[in-house]
């Protein structure tokens, strides 16, 4: 008999149209009945992010910074969002990896019950409930779209496109953790469920290099590892200290040489909470794409639910497999950890923890920081299972040379990058 694992959840509201319910006809949204019609901006990303700048391409910091930030605070002004981000405490707690903390009490209250099941990392999209395609064109900053040519380019108002092609596009969070925080949203009037393919991936992919920022970084959240909409969507946000995952260290995975024609490495998390593996370079930001990718159709369709951090302008992936939702709903974790409420999907994970009560945040070290995500972890034994099943997928192979640990870009204060000095910081806290 098929055993079924559900938990009451409570999940973020990611938009001002979630809690009505019903469609969106009449009121400028993103369903069949008004976004064919409309002209919303448009940023047109080149095919190739490694080619040299054309003389007419936009410059480089235009996309974070004069765009998408810009068009974010514009919401702000206009009071689309349920709190002011920037007035929440954060902190980096002291030590060797700086977790980061914030205190933000009001986000776990606006929220709505549901049921939500946690066994199912593949679940068909259902009309029926809150999908993107309510959401109003007021939250969307943009379309996000291939332009086909070697220079990126910005229209601010462009007709929807016509035939087959359903248009991606970048819009608010409303109950964001950070600075800038949005979601990109891959072809959303194909109702896609919340699953993985290769296109979209890749569009994830373009969209962390346009931005060019070691600050700018995208995450994403399978079912059953605490995504909260079943309707295909990235969440990004700017930070402007480097997460504790990217500071971790790694051990290089030799590959067999027949395996190297896509130029992608592939190491292991040490010396971190929650085991994962990150993938970099690559040829080709497709080839990139295409093997973490199969990683994650493997995973989707064996069941493990994971999450994914799209680092460093799209060069550095951390795939992390995860059974923390699992273990919840089974009474597997502690009284006191559940009484956090913290959720720990891919910002937590990567180490940038949002707390609800002001007793956990003042209290935060790296030691509670630790002992929350490793109950995400899975065991050494069923990671390497896992690994196996992954480098089968995506036709890599091991070698029988000695692995080598390796530092993180971050590992040294010297390598850090600098925030530029015409962003704001929101209201990061150093200790």
């Amino acid at each position: 008999m098929e055993m079924k694992l559900t938990i009451k959840r409570v999940p973020t509201v990611l938009s001002n149209y979630q809690e009505e319910g019903g469609g969106g006809c009449g009121r400028n949204c993103l369903g069949d009945c008004c976004l064919p019609a409309s002209k919303l901006p448009l940023y047109a990303f080149k095919a190739d992010p490694k080619k040299p700048a054309q003389d007419d391409e936009l410059p480089t910091e235009f996309f974070l910074n004069s765009l998408l930030l810009a068009q974010w605070e514009d919401r702000v002004a206009r009071g689309l969002f349920r709190y002011d981000v920037t007035a929440c405490e954060t902190k980096v707690i002291p030590g060797e990896l700086g977790f980061v903390a914030q205190l933000n009490e009001g986000r776990h209250l606006k929220k709505r019950p549901t049921e939500f099941r946690v066994d199912r990392v593949l679940q068909p999209f259902d009309s029926a409930k809150f999908n993107f395609t309510k959401v109003g064109q007021e939250e969307v900053l943009f379309r996000f779209e291939k332009g086909g040519g070697d220079s990126s380019y910005f229209l601010e108002k462009a007709p929807s496109t016509e035939g087959d092609h359903a248009p991606s596009v970048v819009a608010i969070n409303v109950s964001p953790i950070e600075y800038g925080h949005v979601l990109l949203i891959p072809r959303v009037l194909d109702r896609l469920p919340q699953q993985i393919d290769p296109e979209s991936f890749l569009l994830a992919l373009h969209m962390a290099a346009e931005a060019a920022s070691p600050y700018f970084r995208l995450g994403y959240n399978s079912l059953g590892a605490f995504a909260t909409i079943n309707h295909l969507h990235f969440q990004a946000y700017y930070l402007s200290v480097p997460f504790p995952v990217e500071k971790a260290p790694t051990k290089k995975i030799p590959l067999a040489k027949c395996a190297l024609n896509s130029g992608v490495k592939v190491s292991k998390l040490t010396n971190f909470p929650v085991r994962g593996l990150v993938f970099e370079r690559g040829n080709t930001l497709k080839d990139l794409a295409d093997v973490v990718t199969n990683a994650c159709i493997w995973l989707q369709e064996n069941n493990v639910p994971f999450n994914v951090l799209i680092s460093d302008s799209g060069r550095r992936i951390f795939v992390f497999p995860q059974c923390y939702a699992e273990k919840q709903a089974l009474g597997e974790v502690s009284q006191d950890l559940l009484d956090t409420q913290v959720n720990p999907a891919v910002w937590e994970i990567s180490g940038h923890i949002v707390l609800k009560r002001r007793t956990d945040f003042e209290e935060a070290s790296e030691a509670s920081a630790w002992r929350l995500l490793a109950e995400v972890s899975l065991s050494e034994e069923r990671f390497e299972e896992v690994k196996a099943c992954i480098f089968e997928a995506t036709g890599l192979t091991e070698s029988d040379e000695e692995e080598e640990s390796s530092e993180s870009p971050y590992a040294s204060s010297s390598s850090v990058p600098r925030a530029s000095s015409h962003m704001s910081e929101g209201c990061l806290v150093l200790q």
